[in-house]
């Protein structure tokens, strides 16, 4: 619009410039010509104001044309420069909110990766103190062990020394009362023994009378137990070792339950002296049994 305003008073300015000039001519040369220039004059007029309106005309066609031109060109710079604008805002915010996005997954990484690092330094610290505690009751425990089974051997040894102690002690004193009953035994052993060989000395006369008139079994018996002697030593519930028998007058004799026995028949093959053995007195006769082979008797003579 500015524009259009210039060009309109330039070209009023050129007309006045022209026109001055002609009617100071006119003027001149009134007087000569009036009548014709009166004509001329008006021609001239009439041309010059077709002709003025004419170019006022196509100068304001012009600048509609211009105008309508540059307010098209203005609408369709307005309409790129908002369109590039917009693409431009919206490359932006693409751009933008990509950045954005990558930044938030670099932080998002950056976190997980610090995260899991800093885990992973928890973990290892936390595994680091659990094995530092085991070690450290592991080595508590072996030490109240150690010192524990040292307690232990200490006081069994302490009781084993005290045991063996009173041990070799008991072991003196019964050695010491056996010995002394032994000593008490043998002495009484030999005074009975003594005593019972002095009379069996003096029964030894009868007796061979006796064995002159034996049966030919061999049961033949000259002495009897007494029921309470019997009772208390004698029968299958009470038996004893024989040891090795002494050879007295053709009978292999042995001492049990205070009496004396003897036999004359052959010893049992398979018999030892000591094995086990009993005495019973079966239909008047008394007979020697061995616990490991029932299956024999030996008869027996009491003197």
């Amino acid at each position: 619009m500015k524009l259009v305003g210039i060009i309109s008073t330039a070209v009023l300015f050129l007309l006045l410039g022209t026109t001055g000039p002609a009617y100071a001519q006119q003027e001149e040369h009134a007087q000569e010509a009036k009548p014709a220039q009166h004509a001329q004059q008006k021609q001239e007029a009439q041309q010059a104001k077709s002709s003025q309106h004419a170019e006022q005309k196509q100068e304001a066609q012009q600048a509609k044309s211009s105008q309508h031109a540059e307010q098209k060109q203005e609408a369709q710079q307005a309409k790129s420069s908002q369109h590039a604008e917009q693409k431009q805002e919206a490359q932006q915010a693409k751009s933008s909110q990509h950045a954005q996005q990558k930044q938030e997954a670099q932080q998002a990484k950056s976190s997980q990766h610090a995260e899991q690092k800093q885990e992973a330094q928890q973990a290892k610290s936390s595994q680091h103190a659990e094995q530092k505690q085991e070690a450290q009751q592991a080595k508590s425990s072996q030490h109240a062990q150690q010192k524990q089974e040292a307690q232990q051997a200490k006081s069994s040894q302490h009781a084993q020394q005290k045991q063996e102690a009173q041990q070799a002690k008991s072991s003196q004193h019964a050695e010491q009362k056996q010995e002394a009953q032994r000593a008490k035994s043998s002495q009484h052993a030999e005074q009975k023994q003594e005593a019972q060989q002095a009379k069996s000395a003096q029964r030894q006369e009868h007796a061979q009378q006796r064995q002159a008139v034996a049966s030919k079994s061999g049961a033949s018996h000259y002495g009897r137990i007494s029921d309470t002697s019997y009772r208390a030593h004698f029968g299958r519930g009470h038996s004893f070792h024989m040891g090795h028998p002494q050879m007295i007058e053709g009978y292999n004799r042995f001492q049990y339950g205070g009496y004396w026995f003897g036999f004359n028949e052959g010893w049992p093959e398979g018999w030892d002296y000591n094995d086990d053995f009993y005495v019973e007195y079966i239909d008047g006769v008394y007979y020697m049994f061995n616990l490991r082979h029932p299956g024999f008797r030996l008869t027996l003579n009491i003197f």
